[in-house]
């Protein structure tokens, strides 16, 4: 069956039977929409102390100034990055939902919990909301990419401009699987800008947006492209959930 004829078949069963919760499944109560109560107060948001610059949770307890070994490295023109919740039940199957089981309706209330994220003056006109783009192969199986989906909903609650102005080259295959070293050549020289990219983000702040931050190579390989052939000033890589270490390798 092809994925958009599976799709289809999906969406119509979801409107003949009862609405079910994309995070656990079970049936949605009255007023209830996409998501549960149970699986909204379950999603779990980054425990505190935070790292400055990846906010990836510092098991230590003690606050630090210095970016941890997770970011350390990072390319410069990747300059942070904040993820509302955590890559586990049931973040991962909402990600899941919209990235693979062919529901971008989910990507609504997933930019809804990411609004909370963009400080007070990320939200002026000097700066730019730009999705990660997928390759153009994985789009059409698809039918969508879910980060531009994400972006989509997040311009319209903020009132930012949307720009979709890079684009993903074929080939380097999934990220899946692969160790941080592997993730990070893999995707290097993945991205490069659109045509008249330079013209419309030359001297402006980016707010790139994900579904998943895994090691952040796919962040930095974006960001690269976007300050070193777009002419970017900053950017900062916005995500629904992020994946931590001993919880698996899933995302980007």
């Amino acid at each position: 069956m092809g994925r958009g004829i599976a799709m289809a078949y999906r969406q119509a069963i979801h409107f003949l039977l009862p609405p079910a919760c994309f995070g656990c499944g079970d049936p949605l109560s009255p007023g209830e929409s996409q998501v549960c109560a149970g699986c909204r107060t379950r999603l779990r948001t980054p425990s505190f102390p935070q790292c400055p610059r990846c906010r990836a949770p510092q098991g230590t307890g003690v606050s630090s100034a210095r970016p941890c070994p997770e970011c350390r490295e990072w390319s410069e023109a990747l300059e942070d990055a904040r993820s509302a919740y955590v890559l586990v039940p049931p973040a991962d199957r909402l990600v899941h939902a919209l990235k693979y089981g062919g529901w971008p309706e989910i990507a609504g209330f997933m930019a809804d919990r990411m609004d909370p994220l963009l400080d007070p003056g990320e939200r002026t006109g000097s700066w730019v909301i730009v999705p990660v783009p997928t390759a153009p192969s994985r789009e059409r199986a698809r039918g969508y990419n879910q980060a531009a989906l994400l972006a989509r909903s997040l311009a319209e609650r903020t009132g930012l401009k949307l720009a979709n102005i890079l684009e993903r080259r074929e080939g380097g295959g999934t990220q899946v699987a692969l160790h941080r070293h592997e993730r990070r050549a893999n995707v290097q020289g993945a991205f490069r800008s659109a045509d008249g990219a330079r013209n419309r983000l030359m001297g402006r702040s980016v707010l790139l947006v994900d579904d998943v931050l895994t090691t952040g190579s796919t962040g930095q390989a974006a960001a690269e492209a976007l300050v070193e052939e777009a002419g970017a000033k900053r950017v900062r890589l916005i995500t629904f959930a992020r994946s931590l270490p001993q919880e698996g390798e899933e995302g980007r």
